[in-house]
């Protein structure tokens, strides 16, 4: 059984930092491509970063150089280090496993940056 356990979300004020674990297990976690998303009430969950099995990072535009991804494969650990926060990174922050065909999600951390 697949399971993507993220953490480390919680409410910070602006400037300030998180970091985000996601814990995988169940899956081929050195073959896949780890992600994470982010999503507010009404709009399209996007993608913030993503990190390949070779890692090699892309970044959306709004959060390079403020964001860091990361991976730990010997503790199936994927980790988005978030500095000088903004009130619109406010979201639910998903982790994302890529594997080939499949594709799995974990249930979200809620991250809140007041100003």
């Amino acid at each position: 059984q697949v399971q993507l356990v993220e953490s480390g979300g919680g409410l910070v004020q602006a400037g300030g930092s998180l970091r985000l674990s996601c814990a995988a297990s169940g899956i081929r976690f050195s073959l896949s491509t780890m992600g994470w998303y982010r999503q507010v009430p009404g709009k399209q969950r996007e993608m913030v970063a993503r990190i390949s099995s070779s890692g090699s990072t892309n970044y959306t535009d709004s959060v390079r150089g403020r964001f860091t991804i990361s991976r730990e494969n010997a503790k199936s650990t994927v980790l988005l280090q978030m500095n000088s926060l903004e009130p619109e990174d406010t979201a639910v922050y998903y982790c994302n496993a890529d594997y080939g065909v499949f594709d799995f999600w974990g249930q979200g951390t809620q991250v809140t940056v007041s100003l």
